[in-house]
């Protein structure tokens, strides 16, 4: 075999700890009475009213929400097409944690069992006062909250831990079990090593043969965490609480480097409540403010790993979820099997350029339109046109 050249793996993606696919789910977790479900209701519902495509709830607690992004509005605009399908992120209302949970106390397997499910987690956190909504642990205090969810979650992977572990480790010690069982008996141990400590799965760095062990267990705390903090409307607008200094000390802490976003329950409530988008936006100007909703889909859509490139044109605007790092097979794979089996090339247009010149032709005129391989990496906002071997010499093209 010739040696590698070099750069060969530069363009290839950092490797991902958890499921690898397109259909991922970010999880609202929290104590009870914080306003989970309050922002479940908040997110789903004004999505769905503020725009004309189908809206889907799975079930009672599972929502997909449309990702809002100005690149797809302006294509919509621009081709006025007769299908028109944004990206989706999907969002799952998870019932509310007790401490105890992972000993199973209150609904706490069932919830522990339900973020398992998740491959992301919107941590959501009380730092408003309201004597008619009681809090589980009779005082608000933010950052105890947060250490209480942190816990659970990392006891319950120690829990699970051990089961895997023991077996493992005895097979190990014995002199028994191969090559792969040693590699993942390392893997464990460091685990292990690091809840101990009180950290995650996701605060160490691993390679990419750790990562597979990892990826065989999913451990809760390898998984992607937002926090949210429910401010009262007068605390959200002035950007002002309290808490929110022992909120980001907690964070620094335990989770550095971790996005925290700022929203109000009852704002966002508010805005629900009227019916049109013009009488939001009027209430939102009138208040000098801004819906956080937005950034936190956006936030959330990027935390589990995934991208989008868009095909356009009059027939159907679509918005192909992929995950990062795809190249153009697998991202003519999303639309069709068999535009992954016959690829032949994909026809590439930045969003940009596309925006600067306004037309295809006038993209081409400028030397900006791009024949690709099968190599290339799909870029989040790439507009794709594929070209394929539709079988019996024939070939087809997919805008």
């Amino acid at each position: 075999m010739p040696p590698k050249k070099k750069g060969d793996d530069a363009d290839k993606p950092p490797p991902l700890i958890g499921r690898v696919g397109t259909n991922l789910k970010i999880g609202i977790v929290g104590l009870p009475n914080v306003g989970k479900s309050t922002f479940f209701n908040c997110l789903t519902k004004s999505q769905a009213q503020a725009e004309n495509f189908p809206f889907c709830t799975i079930d009672p607690n599972e929502s997909r929400v449309p990702v809002p992004d100005k690149r797809w509005d302006y294509l919509v605009e621009t081709y006025e097409p007769v299908s028109k399908v944004p990206a989706f992120l999907n969002v799952v209302d998870i019932a509310g944690l007790v401490k105890g949970a992972h000993e199973g106390k209150g609904l706490g397997n069932a919830f522990l069992s339900n973020i398992s499910a998740c491959d992301a987690v919107f941590h959501c956190v009380r730092a408003f006062s309201d004597d008619e909504i009681v809090h589980v642990e009779g005082d608000v205090d933010p950052s105890r909250d947060l250490e209480i969810i942190h816990d659970e979650i990392r006891l319950k992977d120690i829990e699970y831990l051990n089961k895997h572990l023991e077996p493992l480790e005895r097979s190990v010690t014995r002199g028994g079990g191969d090559k792969k069982k040693k590699e993942e008996h390392e893997v464990l141990k460091k685990v292990h090593e690091l809840l101990e400590n009180k950290k995650w799965v996701r605060q160490s760095a691993w390679d990419a043969k750790e990562i597979e062990y990892l990826n065989q267990h999913l451990f809760l705390t390898s998984k992607p965490v937002i926090y949210l903090v429910n401010l009262s409307e007068k605390d959200y607008i002035r950007r002002k609480n309290k808490w929110l200094l022992k909120i980001k000390e907690w964070i620094d802490a335990n989770d550095p480097g971790a996005t925290v976003i700022l929203f109000s329950g009852a704002l966002e409530q508010d805005l629900l409540d009227l019916e049109t988008q013009e009488e939001r936006d009027n209430l939102l100007k009138e208040k000098g403010t801004v819906s956080a909703l937005e950034k936190i889909v956006v936030t959330g859509y990027k935390a589990l790993g995934l991208s989008y490139f868009f095909t356009a044109g009059k027939d159907e605007v679509k918005a192909w979820t992929i995950q990062n790092g795809t190249k153009a097979p697998g991202a003519a794979g999303r639309i069709h099997t068999d535009f992954e089996k016959g690829f032949i090339m994909a026809e590439v247009m930045a969003y940009d350029d596309f925006f600067e010149h306004k037309t295809e032709n006038e993209v081409k005129a400028h030397g900006k339109y791009k024949q690709k391989g099968r190599d290339y990496v799909v870029n989040d906002g790439d507009i794709i046109f594929f070209k394929f071997n539709a079988g019996a010499g024939l070939t087809g093209k997919k805008k």
